[in-house]
């Protein structure tokens, strides 16, 4: 009889052992399961979809701050390009200028009075001139905080009966901001001004 009974306090033992050790494996598993469901869920919040031409993109998200020296240079190029790209034609000056002006703070309006205040944008206009910006270089320094910069340009002004080429220096820094739709890149353009702009060749027509 006692050995009967302690083949089953030796089963309940076994059993009871076990159930734990299946516990344990569930809990296991359900923790492993829930952990790999969050980074699908991870995953897939970083995939987003663009609608091209009737089709579907498959694209990847990633951190706003991720490509701070990609997106800081696109900003710097993109101001020079809108400040300085010019046709004889009031109203596109004023829409490039208004749109060179959302990318920085008030050292750029300055610069944009001084010029109007002189006479510039008129002899734009009434000499039916078009000034065009290439960049060649851009000096960027993430070290510190405002980033410095310094731009390297070609501007070319397109006259009736020549071709001036110029070469243009500027620089600044810039500060992070929220992003906009006037400024995808949440980058101001601070203390910039115009280091060098003398004319380099006169081609005639």
């Amino acid at each position: 009889m006692f050995k009967q009974l302690r083949n089953i306090e030796s089963a309940f033992r076994h059993v009871k052992l076990f159930t734990i050790v299946l516990i344990a494996a569930c809990m296991v598993t359900c923790c492993f399961t829930v952990c790999q469901s969050y980074l699908m869920v991870k995953q897939a919040e970083q995939r987003i979809y663009l609608l091209a031409n009737g089709k579907a993109l498959a694209a990847l998200s990633s951190d706003s701050r991720e490509n701070i020296p990609v997106e800081a240079r696109d900003q710097i190029k993109m101001f020079h390009f809108y400040f300085f790209t010019l046709e004889p034609d009031d109203k596109f000056i004023e829409t490039n200028i208004r749109q060179a002006l959302y990318l920085a703070d008030a050292s750029a309006d300055k610069q944009y009075n001084d010029l109007k205040e002189s006479g510039y944008y008129s002899e734009l206009i009434s000499g039916n001139v078009s000034e065009q910006l290439a960049m060649d270089s851009i000096e960027l320094n993430l070290q510190t905080y405002p980033y410095y910069f310094r731009y390297y340009g070609t501007e070319k002004l397109v006259r009736p009966t020549a071709t001036v080429t110029r070469d243009l220096v500027t620089e600044g820094y810039l500060r992070i901001i929220g992003r906009s739709d006037n400024n995808p890149h949440g980058f101001l353009v601070e203390r910039w001004h115009i280091i060098e702009n003398r004319d380099i060749n006169l081609e005639k027509r």
